[in-house]
């Protein structure tokens, strides 16, 4: 692949899991990529494996004047920008009582705002370029919400409504959006980066169940996606929602049954607000 042909990709949340993962796969097939981390020296093995492809920014994506300036600093390296991947994020565990309101306050600041504000950032190059592709990591979690994560659904939720949005007002300047949706993967989304809020006793069943729930799956490591998502980038019509790996199918499609059939059930009682 030759420079003219390479494409530049903008991905934050790129020292580690999914980002890094990516960020690699790109480099290595030829791709120039701008990467951001809040703590950018995590990246210096990846600039000194690639020099003249890679960039590292420092980056908290909460800080909007920060993510409209480091996107600017991509688009001035490289001369354009192709893919644009919101990753940055963690997860917040603990039942709607529990959490704090700085808490919360920090999720949707990480996980909903800095994709909104990068994105804002990036989309007037885009249209300027005529054409691009936003790439938003959602979850299985802005699909279907599962308890002690309540917060953390919200902040996918949010940031998918935003991005359904978002795809039809760029769309007749071609520019394409896709939300992706990945299953459990062995990144440490639960482990070092996670928040746990204080426990209360009264939801300590309610975390017995999650864990027998989860015990014994083995998830796979983010490399696996690695594929998938240079074949996305690469679409002339990529899709606008993405599902990684074969885990989140029958959740969604449970999900989605369930909400059919409580909005037909009570379809006489809702349609007695028509008056």
């Amino acid at each position: 692949m030759t420079s003219q042909d390479s494409k530049v990709w903008f991905i934050t949340g790129a020292s580690r899991g999914f980002g890094r993962v990516w960020a690699e796969a790109a480099l290595e097939r030829g791709d120039r990529v701008v990467a951001t981390a809040r703590t950018v020296g995590r990246l210096d093995d990846l600039v000194a494996a690639h020099p003249d492809s890679a960039l590292a920014l420092p980056l908290d994506v909460t800080d909007r004047a920060a993510a409209l300036a480091a996107v600017q600093e991509a688009q001035e390296r490289f001369g354009r920008l192709d893919v644009v991947v919101n990753n940055a994020g963690y997860g917040l565990f603990g039942a709607a009582e529990e959490v704090t309101e700085a808490q919360v306050r920090a999720q949707m600041e990480t996980n909903f705002l800095g994709a909104v504000w990068v994105t804002q950032a990036a989309v007037p190059i885009l249209r300027g370029q005529g054409g691009g592709h936003i790439i938003q990591v959602s979850s299985i979690g802005g699909v279907a919400a599962f308890p002690l994560l309540g917060i953390y659904n919200a902040s996918k939720w949010a940031l998918e409504g935003f991005s359904e949005a978002l795809a039809q007002e760029v769309a007749p300047a071609g520019v394409r959006v896709t939300v992706v949706e990945p299953g459990p993967y062995g990144t440490d989304w639960s482990g070092s980066s996670a928040v746990q809020a204080e426990p209360l006793p009264a939801y300590d069943s309610v975390r017995e169940a999650r864990r027998s729930a989860a015990a014994g799956r083995q998830p796979v490591g983010p490399g696996h996606t690695a594929k998938a998502m240079l074949a996305l980038v690469d679409l002339p019509e990529p899709p606008l929602r993405l599902f990684l790996g074969t885990y989140p199918y029958p959740v969604a499609e449970k999900a989605y049954a369930q909400r059919l059939d409580t909005w037909h059930q009570w379809r006489d009682l809702a349609a007695s607000a028509d008056g």
